[in-house]
């Protein structure tokens, strides 16, 4: 019996931190919809990308890049530098969920910042909890981004020129929504802080999308100087 109320405190438990993180993550949808349109994009490419890529922050720098003129590679160079964290959680999370078969595709589909964040959090509950954790918020997260990716996307239409309503300033409104709260030292600030200055400065000389991969070298090169 109290084997049994334990069990279900742990479902509660992580149910709930589920939940709150997914419908949350999943409102950012919203502004992702509205950013696609506003960046030229129809209805049908801004839910496939959400549908099919499902990185919020890799999203953003293709419709970000490709509205700004840019070309293909540039922004499926600059999306993939910003999804290559999801391979890294996905070596970490491997033998926390320990699955196998066609589950691997739909693991590896929903391995991003919050899933893994949430799953790490439920240690202390076990790896049971962990592995909960992990899918509840994972296939939550999926959801409701997709969900909230067609209202923001069919808002925008009906506002006409989304433009006219300063919509196109939703991609690094949203950028610096998703960025800020992982800001948690100084380091992590100052490299912020130089790497808009030096995306900012590069602007009006370079293609669209080079701003963006130039920070990826400042940032190994401060990783570098911090390991030193």
């Amino acid at each position: 019996m109290g084997q049994n109320v334990r069990v279900s405190r742990v479902n509660r438990t992580t149910a709930a931190a589920s939940f709150s993180v997914s419908f949350t993550v999943g409102l950012y949808g919203i502004a992702f919809g509205a950013a696609g349109i506003a960046a030229g994009f129809s209805l049908l490419q801004t839910c496939a990308l959400s549908l099919l890529t499902f990185s919020g922050a890799s999203q953003f720098a293709v419709v970000g890049v490709l509205g700004a003129g840019g070309t293909a590679i540039s922004g499926i160079t600059t999306a993939s530098l910003l999804g290559f964290r999801n391979a890294l959680y996905g070596l970490r999370m491997a033998p926390i969920v320990r699955i196998k078969g066609w589950r691997r595709i739909v693991g590896a589909q929903i391995t991003i910042d919050e899933s893994t964040g949430v799953s790490l959090g439920q240690s202390e509950l076990g790896d049971r909890a962990m592995r909960e954790g992990f899918w509840l918020t994972g296939i939550g997260v999926y959801i409701f981004w997709n969900i909230f990716t067609v209202v923001g996307a069919l808002g925008a239409q009906a506002m006409g020129d989304p433009a006219a309503w300063g919509l196109d300033a939703a991609v690094p409104a949203a950028f610096l929504g998703l960025v800020w709260p992982r800001l948690t030292n100084k380091n992590e600030r100052v490299l912020a802080v130089a790497a808009m200055a030096l995306s900012i400065s590069l602007t009006p000389f370079v293609a669209a999308g080079i701003p963006i991969i130039s920070t990826a070298l400042l940032a190994v090169a401060f990783g570098w100087k911090a390991r030193g």
